[in-house]
Formats: C-alpha cells, structure tokens, sequence
C-alpha cells in the first residue's frame, strides 16, 4: 500500500476516535491509545513493516515540536496565575523530574538491565524529542526511548484522573502540573480537558521537566552504573 495511504489514514483514525472519545468519554477511548492499537493493528494484517508506514507518516512527527511551541500561547494567557505559582510549579516539577530517572535507573538496576538500558529510560518522562535526544547523549538506545517514553504518556494519561479523583485535587495549578510532570505531550492533551488553566500548568511542568532531567539524567544515572 502507498505510503500516502497510511499517513491519511493515521489522521481519519485519530479523527473518528476523537469523535468517539467525545462521545463516550472513557479512558480507555482516548484517542492517543486507540489510534495506535488501529494502526498497529493494520499494519500487521497489511504485512507493512514500520518504514513503509514511516516513509511519510514521519510529518507526523515532525508535526511535534512546532505544536509543543505553540504552548506558548496558552501559556501567555494564563501568564499571571502561573507567576503566582512559581515557587509549587518549580519545588512540585523538579521533585517529579527527579524522582522518575531515580525510579526508572534504580528499577533497571533492581531487574538486572544493563548500563545502556539504565541510559535509555532515565529520560521516559521528558517530551519525546527531548528524551531521544537525552538517551542518544548518554548512549541509550533511542528506538526503544520512543516506546518507553508513548507508554509513560499513555499510562500517565489512564493513571492521572484516578489519583486527581482519590487525592482530591481540586486546584487546577496542581491538576495540570501533574500531568504535564508525569506524561509529557500526552498529559498536557488530558489536562486541557480539565480547564485551560490546568492545560497552561502541564505546558509549563512538560517544559520543566525536560530541562530538569537534561541536566539531571547524566548525573544520576551514574550513580546507577
């Protein structure tokens, strides 16, 4: 099948399952987990290998940086009140930055996995171009960066409004930083369904937590190794 096919048909599916998430609003029809189980799916019953479908399905991935700097406007917005957060964005976002390449290297390290695979989740929970950036420098492997880094979102985005609903967390500050620390892009989609003020802070607590764990991964890792 053509390599045009794929593309357009990775965006109908993404399509028809956002009209069905907005329909049924479940967790488990978020349309950033169906539409890769779809995909996947007809790939393996197409007999398709990953670079026929990536031969053009890569502007969708190349879509990923422009969108994450169009934050910038809804981060504008919400200017204020993110200011008057400054100190809980910043305490709140470099603790969880931290404690995911803690608990990712010392899991690696509990399981037996080797140095480069240490290397290659420490950075899961930045934004995926960061993260494969941060694994290819510490000598991980990038490939399986990516998949880590879909799951950490995808997981972030099931877990979040189960602990935003036990924990009570009712400031939307809070809610958003939550999301935007633990699942990256995917968390800032989740957020924004819980007001635009939410969707501000976990555009700002993705930022954050890339920049944190840039700086932060080289340094604990080895402390790992």
């Amino acid at each position: 099948m053509s390599a045009w096919f794929w593309l357009f048909g990775t965006i109908a599916v993404y399509g028809g399952a956002k009209l069905l998430y907005q329909r049924f609003p479940s967790i488990w029809l978020t349309p950033l987990l169906v539409t890769p189980a779809i995909m996947i799916s007809a790939l393996l019953l197409c007999g398709a290998s990953f670079e026929q479908y990536n031969r053009k399905s890569i502007l969708l991935t190349d879509m990923i940086e422009p969108a994450t700097i169009g934050l910038a406007v809804m981060l504008y917005k919400h200017l204020d009140i993110l200011k008057r957060n400054v100190f809980m964005i910043a305490v709140s976002v470099g603790t969880g930055a931290i404690a995911s390449i803690v608990t990712s290297a010392g899991l690696a390290r509990l399981f037996g996995l080797d140095a480069q695979m240490m290397e290659t989740l420490a950075p899961r929970s930045a934004t995926t171009p960061i993260a494969l950036s941060i694994s290819g420098m510490l000598g991980g492997l990038p490939t399986i960066t990516a998949v880590a880094t879909l799951i950490t979102g995808l997981m972030g985005m099931i877990a979040g409004p189960l602990v935003v609903k036990l924990c009570r967390i009712r400031n939307p500050v809070a809610r958003g930083l939550l999301f935007g620390t633990s699942a990256h892009s995917a968390g800032i989609s989740k957020a924004i369904e819980f007001g635009p003020i939410a969707g501000s802070a976990a555009g700002i607590a993705m930022l954050l937590t890339a920049f944190v764990t840039l700086l932060a991964a080289p340094w604990i890792v080895s402390l790992f190794v």
